[in-house]
């Protein structure tokens, strides 16, 4: 006879996975460390959000800011939140998840950490877009941002194209977008020129990245796509957890790898084109935050609302940093994203010279 089984203590942590029962033929599995950071992350990206609004020329208080939100309070302290401080404080939620999503995708559909539509591209062909509506309409904000949305999604096409010769491979996406990037900054540096001076200095501003004059209705744009192509991209998750396994893997599972690449590359571009129509190339969030929240998580595959709850956080965190770091001047929120993707690339290069 065998001795009894002993049982042994409790585990310190709760297992990760749970499994919830949702009657008898659904379960659904939930990973309680992703969903302990996604928590943490949103906790934070919420309050940043509310200490943003009552930084300013004009310091206000908590009691102030809930005042204007609910309609009350003095005039002037309203039209401060509700009109000035709000739109740019939730343009930094909404772009920096739209920004973080776009790079969730393309890191999947390159295999590579490095594969974000910055580094590709794309927001360099938006602002290509955006001077050739300046030199052949005006620069009107219009045509700026319709031209930055065509623009980048033009350049997502061509690099497509050039990259589909012998099927869409992430390596060959990444190294013809670098080239088409030096191609397009080459001619956006002519383009420039050709402005007027007001038109140049505009551009250049906006080149920049910069959320100082964000409006309700630029906020729009980037609500409706995000509103639309984030479901979307919550339906592509399954596939983009199989991509990272090779294309026998998907294609034995019944998944079309080829189709569901070019659904990538369409709702990445998309979100892209959208944020940088609208406020200009931000560099470098849909490189951060993708890996951060990997990192954090300690998921095999990229996780896309912790992704989507880290671009919020870094942007919002990095308008606050240039709109305090010299005040009363404000820095464009591009300046300081690149210099934090190039804190995390050298940190990278770092890591990977001593892991080798």
């Amino acid at each position: 006879m065998s001795a009894p089984a002993t049982v042994g203590p409790p585990p310190l942590w709760p297992r990760r996975v749970r499994v919830l029962s949702l009657g008898d033929s659904y379960r659904l599995r939930i990973d309680t460390r992703v969903l302990t950071v996604g928590a943490v992350l949103a906790v934070v990206a919420v309050g940043v959000a509310a200490w943003s609004l009552t930084v300013g020329q004009t310091e206000l208080s908590p009691a102030q800011i809930w005042a204007a939100l609910t309609g009350q309070g003095e005039t002037a302290v309203r039209r401060t939140v509700v009109e000035w401080r709000l739109p740019r404080v939730l343009m930094a939620v909404l772009g920096g998840a739209a920004l973080a999503l776009s790079g969730a995708l393309f890191q999947t559909l390159t295999r590579n950490p490095l594969g974000s539509p910055d580094i590709i591209g794309f927001n360099t062909g938006a602002y290509t877009g955006a001077l050739l509506s300046g030199v052949l309409v005006g620069g009107s904000y219009l045509g700026t941002i319709v031209g930055a949305l065509l623009g980048g999604l033009g350049t997502g096409l061509l690099v497509w194209a050039l990259a589909m010769r012998r099927g869409l491979q992430g390596y060959r996406l990444i190294v013809v977008g670098i080239g088409v990037s030096a191609l397009l900054a080459a001619v956006n540096a002519y383009l420039l020129i050709t402005l007027s001076l007001e038109q140049a200095a505009a551009a250049a501003m906006w080149g920049a990245g910069s959320l100082d004059t964000m409006t309700w209705s630029q906020l729009v744009p980037v609500a409706l796509a995000l509103l639309l192509l984030a479901p979307v991209t919550a339906l592509l998750g399954r596939g983009m957890g199989l991509l990272p396994l090779g294309d026998d893997a998907a294609i034995g599972r019944g998944l079309d790898a080829g189709r569901l690449r070019v659904w990538l590359l369409l709702v990445g571009v998309t979100f892209t084109a959208v944020v940088t129509a609208v406020a200009g190339p931000i560099s470098f969030v849909a490189l951060l935050a993708p890996q951060l929240a990997v990192r954090l998580a300690r998921t095999p595959h990229i996780p896309l609302a912790c992704s989507a709850l880290m671009g919020a956080v870094l942007l919002t965190v990095s308008d606050l940093v240039a709109r305090t770091v010299i005040a009363p001047t404000q820095l464009p929120v591009g300046v300081v994203t690149v210099v934090l993707g190039g804190v995390y690339l050298v940190w990278l290069l770092a890591a990977r010279t001593r892991k080798a």
